[in-house]
């Protein structure tokens, strides 16, 4: 879960899966893959996306929030 968060995190800053996949030297299926669990482990899409538009909706505004925090908390560990 601490992997997929960070995977995440990365998306939502650059608002591109394709760059986030470049800066988790990962591809990108395997990022949306990420996203993916943690869309079907919370219920909600954390995203809207087209073909050139990545953002997040305002359930994940709120994880990203809560996901900055366990990171912090992580890597304070």
């Amino acid at each position: 879960m601490i992997d997929s968060l960070k995977v995440f995190r990365l998306v939502a800053q650059h608002a591109s899966f394709t760059r986030a996949a470049e800066f988790a030297g990962l591809t990108r299926p395997a990022v949306s893959q990420q996203v993916k669990q943690l869309e079907q482990h919370f219920g909600m899409d954390l995203f809207t996306r087209n073909t050139r538009h990545v953002a997040l909706t305002p359930a994940g505004e709120a994880l990203l929030l809560h996901a900055e925090r366990v990171l912090q908390a992580v890597e304070a560990m």
